[in-house]
C-alpha cells in the first residue's frame, strides 16, 4: 500500500470573508492510496483554527505506513484533516476493489440530491444585499456574520432575498450579551438556524439561555467525544469530515447525535468536489446541508459534483466512491 500526498490550489470565484479573515484561494491536500494497481483518493482542508497547517497535516499522513484499514486508522490519527483524507481514500479504494459504490459497502441506501445552502461572504450591508439579490433564487442562503455590527447586514440580506430561507454563521464572533440582544431580531427576520454564536470555550453561557432559533454547534463539535459537553447548549450539530476525521466517524457521529435528539447539519470547509463527495452520504435527510464549497470556486476537479435545482447530487464513480 503506497500513500502519496500532494498540495492543490483552487482559485475562488471571488474573495471570501468570514470574521477571522479573507481568502482568494482554497489550499487543499490530496491523498492517493495505491494498492495492487488500484488507487483511491480523498481530500482534506487543513484549518488554522484547529492548529493545522499544510505542513503539519502532510507530516501526519506521511508518517503512516503498512497496510492501513479504516479501523486501524482510528487509533493511528486523531480526528482532523489528516485522518479525513486517508479515511476517504480508503473508502474509495475499497469500493473500487469491490466493484461497487461506497454506500453499498456502508450498508446505506443509494443517496439522493440534497438542497444545499449557498454562503454569502461577510461584507458591507450594501455588498451583502447585492449578493443576496444575485442569489435570491436559491432556496437556502447562509450568511457569514460575527461582528458587533451585524444587524444592518442581516436586514440587508433579507431585503435582497425576501423569500429565501436564511441560516446564520457567527463563527464564534458574538458574546452572550450580543447573542441575547440579536435573538429576537433573528426570529423577526425569519432566520432558521444560528451556527456557533459564542466561542467554543465560552459556550457554557448558552445553558439556560432562551434559544428561540435553533443553535448549532460547529467549532464545539468534532466527533462523538464532543457530544457530552453539548447537552443543554445546542439543538443541532454541524458534522464536517475535516473535523470528524473522515466518513467513518462522520456516519457514527450522525447516528449518535440523532439518538441523543440533536438535529443534523452537514457542512464543509472550502474545498473541491472531491472533499464534498463523501459528505453527500452523511447529508441524507439532514436538517441542513451546507456543501457549497465547489460553488465558491472558479475551478474544480474533473467529473465535479452536479449542483442543480434538486440540490447537490451524489458523486459519479469517476470522481469518488
Amino acid at each position: 500500500m503506497q500513500i502519496d500526498v500532494t498540495r492543490d490550489v483552487f482559485r475562488l470565484a471571488q474573495v471570501f470573508t468570514i470574521s477571522r479573515g479573507s481568502r482568494t484561494e482554497a489550499k487543499v491536500l490530496t491523498v492517493r492510496i495505491n494498492e495492487g494497481g488500484v488507487t483511491g483518493w480523498g481530500e482534506c482542508v487543513p484549518y488554522a483554527r484547529y492548529d493545522e497547517t499544510l505542513e503539519s497535516v502532510t507530516a501526519e499522513i506521511e508518517g503512516l505506513s503498512g497496510n492501513l484499514t479504516r479501523a486501524a486508522l482510528y487509533d493511528l490519527l486523531p480526528a482532523g484533516a489528516a485522518r479525513n483524507a486517508v479515511d476517504c481514500a480508503i473508502w474509495d479504494l475499497e469500493a473500487k476493489r469491490a466493484g461497487c459504490r461506497v454506500w453499498d459497502l456502508a450498508g446505506l441506501p443509494a443517496p439522493k440530491p440534497e438542497i444545499t445552502a449557498y454562503t454569502l461572504s461577510l461584507d458591507t450591508p450594501e455588498a451583502m444585499q447585492a449578493q443576496a439579490e444575485k442569489h435570491a433564487h436559491r432556496p437556502l442562503l447562509k450568511i457569514k456574520l460575527g461582528t458587533p455590527d451585524d444587524m444592518p447586514r442581516l436586514e440587508a440580506v433579507r431585503r435582497g432575498a425576501p423569500q429565501a430561507k436564511i441560516i446564520v454563521d457567527a463563527n464564534e464572533g458574538w458574546s452572550a450579551a450580543v447573542y441575547a440582544d440579536l435573538a429576537p431580531h433573528l426570529v423577526r427576520l425569519g432566520v432558521a438556524l444560528v451556527e456557533q454564536p459564542l466561542p467554543a470555550g465560552e459556550d457554557e453561557a448558552l445553558i439556560g439561555m432562551a434559544r428561540p432559533v435553533p443553535v448549532c454547534a460547529d467549532e464545539s463539535c468534532h466527533d462523538r467525544a464532543s457530544l457530552p459537553k453539548l447537552k443543554g447548549k445546542y439543538d443541532v450539530v454541524n458534522i464536517k469530515l475535516d473535523k470528524t476525521g473522515g466518513l467513518t466517524e462522520a456516519l457514527a457521529l450522525r447516528d449518535a447525535a440523532r439518538a441523543q435528539g440533536y438535529g443534523i447539519m452537514v457542512g464543509c470547509m472550502i474545498g473541491s468536489s472531491l472533499a464534498m463527495a463523501p459528505a453527500t452520504l452523511v447529508a441524507q435527510g439532514a436538517m441542513v446541508t451546507d456543501l457549497d464549497g465547489p460553488l465558491l470556486l472558479a475551478e474544480d476537479r474533473d467529473n465535479a459534483l452536479i449542483f442543480d435545482a434538486a440540490g447537490v447530487h451524489p458523486p459519479r464513480p469517476e470522481l469518488w466512491g
